[in-house]
């Protein structure tokens, strides 16, 4: 059974997804949709503890050799992702249940389910793949239910983000597969790592650069990185709450893995950072998109809005550390990767909370909820403090070690920057703080009690998380700078 773990991390949720039509009562569909995830998550760990032992995983399916068959290879890097993505969908669906009763119409609730796993099928199946076709066959999956997702809910408005998603997201997968399509008919092989030692040896044809080029547009296309993230705002601030968590959390994730899988192991760090200019472009546009999506925050009056564009903020932060092209600086990016997953699935979480007692999530209404919703919004303010970066949150770990790559590139004005940066988070945070705690309830509002238990635990399991890889530093550090140092060809 050991051996076979890395297809079993795709196989659970893809199989659970059907399976939930068996159940009747929505409880049950829950509790198996929760189950199936748990497992996944007992798989990551398991898939971790072996590569960070033994080295990389090959796992040939159906017995066909690589790169004649496909393979499922599992290293150091995708091993971490598949480990946030797993963790941060157990602890989202144990809210699920509660969140979607006010939010999608009850005779949708299996149909939200079978999709949820479905999107963690896409997921999981990208990030394990060795073939190049797979990924795009698994961008898919986890594209079209992703779309459905969000137009679940009761605001007609998701329907539109939605559509608009669909149309972005189309356009970046046809991307993506073109790109795949030209290093195919270059090279005669799917296989990534067969693609890696191919490619150079055709490095210098147009065919090649325009691959590239597709891949790479169609890649930041799915993680909005500024300024093609129009998709972003809408999808997050519509969509019922608990899909906006997990979205926000792994979906971005999953893309940036995608940007850094073809950059650093397809294409090679010498074609991507020398041969073209993209260290150039990408430090510039994860710039622009700090400062331009952190401004637009600052003016947003749906606080769901205020964050989604966060969101657009910290992708500038990860693509100005992959921007560094060196050990430390992918090292800060993959620690963010881990990190704002924490913070960024306990924030969203929280205003479900806040959406569930009071139907709506516009800032207005969040005045006087700091001595109504005490844990809520602790959670909400705690979150945002680690959003800035402050001291003993995973917001600051990150930051730090991207500072200290920053400096040791000698970029010092870059550096001065990012610190700009962080301070335009300060107001949009504060924007929160104050209307909750230091602004009274608007007159002829209704008293609002505490969010139910359901919410509580995982929104607190995550604020947790977020003091403790604040503080105890030593498992994301150790696997974010063991998988760049791998990904560098470096030794340990």
């Amino acid at each position: 059974m050991i051996s076979h773990l890395p297809v079993l991390q795709v196989i659970v949720p893809l199989m659970a997804a059907p399976l939930c039509l068996l159940l009747r009562r929505a409880q049950l569909v829950w509790l198996f949709a929760l189950l199936a995830s748990s497992l996944a998550f007992l798989i990551s760990i398991l898939l971790l503890q072996q590569v960070m032992t033994s080295g990389v995983i090959s796992y040939e399916l159906g017995g066909w050799e690589a790169p004649w068959g496909i393979e499922y290879r599992i290293d150091k890097l995708n091993a971490f992702l598949l480990l946030i993505i797993t963790a941060i969908s157990t602890v989202v669906l144990i809210a699920a249940q509660t969140s979607i009763e006010k939010e999608i119409p009850k005779e949708k609730h299996t149909l939200f389910y079978i999709l949820y796993l479905l999107s963690l099928t896409g997921m999981l199946g990208i990030v394990s793949t060795g073939d190049a076709f797979n990924v795009f066959v698994f961008l898919e999956i986890s594209s079209l239910s992703a779309y459905a997702l969000i137009a679940l809910g009761n605001d007609r408005r998701a329907l539109w983000a939605s559509y608009q998603y669909l149309i972005m997201g189309t356009i970046g997968a046809t991307f993506i597969l073109i790109g795949i399509g030209l290093m195919y008919q270059m090279t005669g092989t799917l296989n990534m790592e067969d693609l890696s030692q191919r490619l150079p040896q055709v490095a210098q044809t147009r065919t090649v650069f325009t691959a590239f080029v597709f891949v790479i547009v169609g890649v930041c296309l799915k993680l909005a990185l500024f300024p093609l993230h129009l998709w972003l705002p809408n999808a997050y601030a519509y969509a019922p709450s608990i899909v906006t968590v997990f979205f926000a959390a792994t979906a971005t994730k999953v893309a940036i893995y995608l940007l850094i899988r073809f950059t650093f192991t397809v294409f090679g760090l010498s074609f991507s950072f020398t041969t073209l200019p993209l260290q150039g472009l990408f430090l510039t546009l994860g710039l622009a998109g700090i400062f331009v999506a952190s401004s637009a925050a600052i003016y947003q009056k749906n606080v769901k809005h205020i964050f989604a564009y966060s969101s657009i903020a910290q992708v500038g932060y990860i693509i100005v550390g992959i921007s560094t092209s060196t050990v430390m600086g992918l090292t800060a990016t993959l620690l963010h990767l881990f990190n704002h997953a924490l913070m960024k699935s306990a924030i969203f979480l929280a205003l479900g909370a806040v959406v569930y007692r009071l139907g709506t999530i516009q800032l207005s209404s969040f005045h006087g909820l700091g001595r109504q919703m005490p844990l809520t919004m602790a959670a909400v303010t705690i979150g945002g403090l680690s959003l800035i970066g402050v001291p003993l949150t995973v917001g600051f770990v990150s930051k730090w070690y991207l500072l200290i790559a920053l400096i040791e590139k000698g970029w010092w004005l870059v550096a001065i920057l990012i610190l700009l940066g962080s301070l335009l988070a300060v107001v949009y945070v504060w924007r929160i703080v104050e209307a909750a705690y230091f602004k009274e309830p608007l007159a002829g509002s209704m008293p609002v009690k505490e969010a139910p238990m359901l919410f509580l635990i995982p929104i607190w399991t995550l604020i947790i998380a977020n003091i403790y890889f604040g503080l105890d530093t030593r498992l994301s550090v150790q696997v974010a700078q063991s998988a760049a140092q791998g990904l560098f060809g470096v030794s340990p």
